[in-house]
């Protein structure tokens, strides 16, 4: 892992120890069985590294929007959620460009709350925009694809509706032919972001 890495997952995890400590000590007008059920909405933003074909290395910042409701028994959360990024990560290899423009998720959630900290796991389809780009004509080519991705992460009920959240997602696109160099690209990414929800 590098040093650049180190420092986000630290501070990520920083940032879950400072407000669940902030979350325990504030009021909640919510009852604990009933602090995440219904629907909510709100925004993320992280960070994006991984791969293409074991060849380019692309990263940058991605963020955008998320959407998704939750069902609560007693302790144990379900839902689905649905989110859009946008992403500025990019590499160069030999001659050609790789970039992934957007990505979007439509995955299940299952979780545990404890007090006013949740922690759950997730799963589900993937799909995104894969960019070729040669470096000496600036010509480009581009495709949609589909995949899965999976994660994990943790959310903090905080004062009013509103919950803060940090989550890592391994982001698998690709398997698709290229015109310009006559090869299959897929992308695999690793996405560490924080983000804030209303809910509902």
């Amino acid at each position: 892992m590098s040093k650049a890495m180190f420092e986000c997952t630290f501070a990520t995890f920083a940032l879950i120890s400072s407000a669940a400590f902030a979350a325990d000590h504030a009021p909640h007008p919510r009852s604990s069985s009933t602090a995440w059920q219904g629907p909510y909405a709100g925004v993320n933003a992280g960070y994006q590294w991984g791969s293409v074909n074991n060849a380019a290395n692309p990263s940058g910042i991605a963020g955008g929007i998320q959407a998704g409701y939750n069902v609560q028994f007693s302790q144990f959360v379900f839902g689905g959620e649905t989110d859009l990024q946008l992403s500025s990560a990019n590499d160069t290899f030999a001659r050609w460009k790789f970039s992934n423009p957007w990505f979007g998720t439509l995955r299940a959630r299952a979780g545990l709350a404890v007090n006013s900290l949740m922690f759950y796991g997730t799963a589900g389809l993937a799909y995104g925009s894969l960019k070729l780009q040669s470096t000496l004509t600036n010509v480009s080519e581009w495709h949609i694809s589909t995949g899965w991705t999976g994660g994990a992460g943790a959310e903090i009920a905080l004062t009013g509706n509103w919950n803060a959240r940090a989550e890592y997602l391994y982001v698998d696109i690709g398997g698709t032919p290229f015109v310009f160099d006559g090869l299959h690209h897929r992308i695999q990414s690793n996405i560490l972001r924080v983000g804030v929800n209303y809910r509902f």
